[in-house]
């Protein structure tokens, strides 16, 4: 094409057909580079599925030992994260050898121009592959620390979400505690992305200096080695276009591979090895068929363990488990699903209508029914949010009476529940006269009133079996047993006498919802309202306002935007300036045509096109350092502002949403934040300011070139408004349909041990599939909407080569060469920034929407402040006398009322026992107290000061609650007791022998140190609620509220609690909601 323009006596039609021909050219590549990108990118969706469906079968099978080796966050990251790294690695794996190809080829092309200087640009693309290669090392190790930092934080953000389910933080006012360690471990791995931003600087200083540096060395090493060569613009600008095609695949190998060598080190950390406990000395037993059988023993004795063990959960060390029949199990901790209550209960298994009223009736569900907005058809939220205590175990005893299966295993169900409703299950469903009197039965209990009507009991004791018999010949015996009884028999008596009594006067109020009255039926919206308590998840629909744009920069700094822009816009003049500055030196050619070429001129040729070429490579590395260090602080400021919101979001926001939503907020959209939107954002800009360069070369070389832009502007911006619309929306549906995916694990990962038990893996894994393929709806429109656009773009691209040869054509006359070549060799390359530019207009508004994400949480209206201006005097509350006037309250606006105006004084040190069927709001009463709900109307004044004035912390941190599920964190046994390490050891060690746990903690090699795992999970339910009661004990503030706390705890435990409550609280006022009527006996009213 440039021969054609300089020599004049070619035929005019050769042009045109040159024009054609590239043209060509062009649209095939264009054809075939897009079908290969479309059969890539499925594969890499199919086996991206593959993997999430892979890790989810594999923790449906996973032992109990390895699951404590790999905590949830990890496996979800194993889920998300290295699945999507699977599936961009796929994408491109083809490269491995078509990379070497194009390298090949393009160095054949180049020899046949430029003979054998062309080493020298090649030593030079060499010598960068090495150095590349180092930068890559690096930067992978840096990467696989910040993975590290992420989980960690992940870890503790998921644990204080959970804690905050449960209303622990909030009631401790623990938050500070926990937001400090998470900012500290973001302190961290924002440390850490600093380094990485850093090497990855350096390496795109190589990487843009490069291309300079090659021609630089090619043409300088050409025109030194013969005088005879002279460089005219045919030989430079072909030879340019194919350095570029070079530049690409030696950048890009040494990627390819270090992203396969970090993917194949995920898949191999996942292969898991066993560790042994000897819980249990040898145990030996035999069941017979439609047995009942009750196991007791204090706590830690082993009676969850054995469960286990029947389940095959546990690892047996030497003998073996035989269970014939179908299992069905109630675990300790009641397992809800997020599912309607019909859904919970039937668990998979067809409805049969009177065989599921026969069960609600026995399960003592009908009345918990009716005051349900929905019946049994209301949802119920994640783990079970908006059913109390007593109603989940129900539900999850209810579920197992409902599957028909040969063998029981009750693993204390009866203990979360009131007395007499546990009076009632025992005998409508357990006991000898229930629906299950056929079945075998093991029930694990802590109530000896049920004891006389049991087949057989079963004591342990250490994890060995003492004793076996039935009732009688166990009393007779005189052994542990009897012993265990003498004490409790008494209690046990005189709370029959009581029975009645004590449950009157109490308005039943259910938690979250409506009050007795028979609800009228409801029209359709309304069901909804009440039915629904997880709300759909938001999506932002249409562009991305231009304000979070402006929001992500605010929080950059804008020192740092406007730098950044200049900087860059500095970089392209120069390169423009080098590509202007070469077409003048081609046209040397001409001028000193068949005339030696002097040795200065080629010096100053050569020195001015390094010296452009090592500036742009300069101003690219200043402009990824101001970048760098603008972005750390955006990630910084953002992830600031979430935390400390969420930290301070009222309760009613965690009832509402899953904390799939919340970690997901926390896990994607800031890993975006930290990684992709600066990335984007730089190419971005550097695409934009491409195109602009490109356009601007096209035109002064051929002034007519504008009037052709304009149209293909036209059209261009048509595509890409209609492609980012349907691109954007199509990537926020991936979004919001992937929450249901990590959700659904994360409620197979915690309840793993029921699906096994009944042998439900199968269900499982199709509603994994059924999940996993909702999702993928939206990712594959979304892989064939991209493809869309590059074949439409790349068209356009091509039109503009060939405007520029074909106008070229017609102006030869007036044309110099070089710049002919110029236009020439840019149109070739603006196809690829167009592409790239819609490309990165699309992926910064995907991108953005993370900001606009965590912003939606960042403005989400908070509880009252911390800290207000009226602070408490140091000692109060002194007196700890507690008024309600008139108290009313509801849980959320649309509700009803929970608690219908209440009224009463209590005074100091008074020992208050509060009592009422399960949702009645007993519960409710204390979150009142603590401000977990506002009133309504009404007030609560405790010394005479009303608690609504005060600041929420202060408030919380003078309260204490033994609160019902004793939830610990993963850390210390210390850091559980006293996050905030206000407390010396000795008072520590003091706590915990008042609580009986010294010489367990004692015999720990860590003692204080101890870890202690996700949940608390090493150690049993009993020793977990005692930490909380050594936790109230540090605490010593002068009121105490105790909520169901006894429900966990074997009576021996209970009365050591008992103790402890009534000799160290002596002088506080203690307010208790009872389950067993003998932990409020001693109570003054």
């Amino acid at each position: 094409m440039i021969s054609f323009t300089t020599d004049k006596s070619i035929y005019t039609w050769t042009g045109y057909m040159y024009a054609v021909l590239l043209i060509l050219v062009a649209v095939f590549q264009s054809l075939f580079l897009q079908q290969y990108f479309q059969r890539c990118f499925v594969l890499g969706m199919k086996v991206r599925t593959a993997i999430m469906a892979a890790v989810y079968k594999k923790a449906l099978v996973v032992s109990n030992d390895a699951r404590k080796e790999s905590t949830f966050g990890e496996t979800v990251n194993l889920m998300s994260a290295d699945a999507q790294r699977f599936n961009d690695v796929i994408n491109f794996i083809h490269l491995l050898w078509s990379c070497p190809l194009q390298i090949a080829l393009a160095i054949a092309f180049l020899w046949i121009e430029l003979g054998p200087a062309v080493l020298a640009g090649l030593a030079v693309m060499v010598l960068m592959v090495p150095i590349n290669g180092l930068l890559a090392n690096m930067s992978k190790n840096v990467q696989i620390e910040n993975m590290r930092y992420k989980d960690k934080r992940m870890k503790i953000m998921n644990e204080m979400l959970n804690g905050i389910k449960v209303l622990i933080l909030k009631l401790y006012a623990w938050e500070p505690s926990f937001q400090n360690q998470v900012m500290g471990i973001r302190e961290q791995e924002l440390g850490v992305m600093r380094k990485f931003a850093y090497l990855s600087s350096v390496s795109t200083f190589i990487f843009s200096c490069a291309p300079a540096l090659v021609s630089l060395a090619t043409f300088a090493v050409f025109v030194a080695v013969d005088s005879e060569n002279v460089l005219d613009a045919g030989k430079a600008f072909t030879s340019i276009s194919l350095f570029n095609i070079l530049r690409f695949p030696l950048a890009f190998l040494p990627m390819l591979i270090a992203a396969m060598v970090q993917v194949g080190q995920h898949t191999c950390t996942h292969a898991h090895t066993h560790t042994y406990m000897h819980t249990h000395c040898t145990v030996s037993l035999e069941i017979k068929p439609g047995k009942l059988v009750a196991v007791v023993g204090v706590v830690g004795s082993g009676k969850s363990s054995l469960i286990s063990a029947m389940l095959g959960e546990m690892h047996s060390a030497k003998g073996f488990v035989n269970v014939q029949g179908s299992v069905a199990l109630v675990p300790q901790q009641a397992w809800i699903q997020n599912a309607t209550l019909r859904d919970n209960i039937l668990f998979g298994y067809p409805l049969e209508d009177s065989r599921f009223q026969a069960t609600l009736e026995a399960c003592a569900l009908g009345p918990d029914l009716e005051l349900l907005p929905g019946g049994d058809q209301t949802e119920i939220g994640e783990k079970g949010i908006n059913l109390s205590g007593g109603q989940k175990q129900r539900v999850s005893l209810a579920r197992a009476a409902y599957s028909q299966a040969d063998v029981y295993l009750l693993d204390d169900p009866l203990s979360a529940v009131d007395s007499h409703v546990g009076k009632h299950l025992f005998e409508e469903v357990v006991g000898p006269t229930g629906i299950l009197k056929d079945k075998t039965r093991i029930l694990v209990t802590h109530g000896v009133s049920f004891l006389p009507y049991v087949d057989e009991i079963v004591v342990l004791k250490e994890g060995c079996v003492s004793e076996v018999g039935s009732y009688q010949s166990l009393k007779d015996r005189k052994g542990a047993f009897s012993e265990f009884l003498d004490t409790y028999a008494k209690e046990e008596g005189k709370q029959h006498t009581g029975e009645c009594v004590c449950i009157t006067g109490f308005v039943f109020v259910l938690r979250k919802n409506s009050s007795l009255k028979k609800p009228k039926p409801p029209a359709d919206d309304e069901t909804k309202k009440g039915q629904r308590l997880i709300e759909k998840e938001t999506m932002e629909t249409g562009q991305v306002k231009f304000s979070v744009y402006l929001q992500y920069l605010r929080a950059m700094g804008w020192g740092y935007a406007t730098m950044f822009f200049l900087v860059y816009f500095i970089q392209n003049v120069a390169f423009i300036g080098q590509n202007l500055w070469l077409s003048d030196w081609t046209n040397d050619a001409e001028d000193y045509y068949n005339k030696t070429y002097p040795n200065w001129k080629r010096d100053t040729r050569i020195g001015v096109f390094g010296a452009l070429g090592v500036a742009q490579g300069l101003f690219v590395f200043m402009g990824t350092l101001l970048l760098a260090n603008g972005s750390i602080n955006a990630s910084r400021i953002l992830h600031t502002r979430l935390l400390n919101n969420i930290l301070r979001v009222p309760m009613m926001f965690f009832d509402t949403t899953p904390s799939g939503r919340v970690v997901n907020r926390f896990a994607k959209d800031i890993f975006t934040v930290d990684e992709a939107i600066p990335q984007s954002f730089r190419s971005w800009i550097m695409c934009f300011l491409g195109v602009l360069g490109t356009l601007f070369v096209i035109c002064l070389a051929t002034p007519i070139f504008t009037a052709i832009i304009i149209p293909l502007a036209v059209v261009y911006y048509f595509v890409q408004r209609f492609y980012v619309a349907s691109s954007r929306q199509l990537r926020r549906l991936d979004s919001v349909s992937r929450s249901p995916i990590y959700s659904h694990f994360g409620e197979t990962v915690s309840g793993l041990s029921v699906i096994r038990a009944y042998g439900h893996q199968d269900r499982f894994l199709k509603h994994n599939e059924k999940v996993i393929d909702e999702n993928l709806k939206s990712v594959y429109p979304w892989i064939i909407s991209n493809r869309w656009l590059a074949i439409r773009l790349e068209f356009l691209g091509n039109l503009v080569v060939f405007f520029s040869a074909l106008l070229a054509v017609i102006a030869r006359d007036s044309l110099d060469s070089g710049l002919v070549g110029l236009s020439i060799s840019y149109a070739l390359n603006v196809t690829q920034t167009l592409n790239w530019l819609v490309r990165m207009t699309s992926e910064l508004e995907t991108n953005i929407v993370a900001v606009e994400r965590v912003n939606e949480y960042t403005e989400i209206e908070n509880e009252a402040d911390w800290v207000s201006e009226m602070r408490p005097p140091e000692k109060w509350p002194e007196a700890g006398r507690l008024r309600f006037e008139n108290f009313k309250v509801r849980y959320r606006p649309e509700l009803d009322l929970v608690l219908h105006g209440i009224t009463c004084d209590i005074d100091s040190t008074e020992k208050i026992g509060i009592v009422g069927r399960t949702g009645a709001g007993k519960s409710s009463l204390t979150n009142c107290l603590f401000r977990i709900i506002e009133a309504a109307e009404g007030r609560i004044l405790i010394d005479g000061t009303d608690i609504a004035t005060l600041g929420l912390h202060d408030l919380r941190s003078r309260l204490t609650i033994i609160p019902q599920d004793p939830v610990l964190f993963s850390g210390t046994l210390r850091m559980n007791l006293d996050p905030f390490e206000t407390f010396s050891d000795e008072e520590i060690w003091r706590v915990l022998e008042l609580s009986h746990l010294k010489e367990y903690v004692g015999g720990l090699q860590e003692g204080l140190t101890h870890g202690v795992s996700e949940g608390g999970e090493n150690l049993s339910i009993g020793q977990r609620q005692l930490l909380c009661l050594a936790r109230a004990l540090l605490r010593k503030s002068r009121i105490l509220i105790l909520d169901e706390a006894t429900a966990a705890v074997d009576l021996e435990t209970d009365n050591l609690i008992q103790k402890t409550i009534r000799r160290e609280f002596s002088h506080c006022t203690v307010l208790t909601i009872a389950h067993r009527l003998h932990s409020i006996l001693d109570s003054s009213r």
